[in-house]
């Protein structure tokens, strides 16, 4: 079995990201954006997905959490591309329910190479910590379209602290499931022959 891991760096005037990612790892994680809440929230994904992850930002926070969350969520939806490569392999598809307390959120992700990304629910409240919710959903649509993931995404509950955390929870343990190795398959799983 290949190493697949990667290693990106994005710079922009708005925020400065390296990232560092093993899929086979043991959920080490190193996160460091300047948004407390989201760091939870990263390695959470480390943990659950079994993810080796670092995640070094220096991002505008001057001015919000907004470019932060979302160029980090496209420089780790990269590096999962790029550590994935042709797929080959792989499960493909998976999908998770995960509960945590009141809430439950739902990861259905097929890793197609084709970017698609639909989610239903809505935050109970408007931030948790330094992080403003809505950005979570922003944060998966960006993974999503950088890894070239068709991926669908709900919530529900009353507490956005547990919704977020439920959400993370599940896009771990799909992309887990779904980035795992068939035994029975070596080539790439599509008819086309490519993803």
């Amino acid at each position: 079995m290949s190493q697949r891991s990667a290693a990106v760096r994005r710079e922009t005037d708005e925020t400065t990201i390296e990232v560092t990612l093993e899929v086979d790892g043991d959920g080490a994680a190193s996160v460091d954006t300047g948004i407390g809440f989201f760091d939870h929230m990263l390695t959470a994904l480390a943990t659950h997905g079994l993810f080796d992850l670092t995640v070094d930002c220096d991002g505008d926070l001057d001015v919000d959490d907004h470019h932060t969350v979302e160029d980090v969520g496209i420089v780790l939806g990269e590096a999962f591309a790029e550590a994935l490569d042709e797929k080959r392999g792989i499960v493909r598809y998976a999908d998770r329910r995960v509960p945590l307390d009141e809430a439950v959120a739902t990861v259905v992700v097929d890793v197609s190479g084709r970017p698609f990304f639909a989610f239903e629910g809505t935050f109970s409240q408007e931030a948790v910590g330094e992080m403003q919710s809505v950005m979570a959903r922003h944060f998966v649509r960006s993974l999503a379209t950088n890894a070239g993931l068709t991926l669908h995404a709900a919530v529900e509950g009353e507490n956005a602290h547990h919704e977020v955390e439920a959400l993370f929870k599940a896009l771990a343990r799909s992309l887990d499931d779904a980035t795992r190795f068939d035994e029975r398959r070596t080539e790439t799983p599509s008819t086309k022959g490519a993803l």
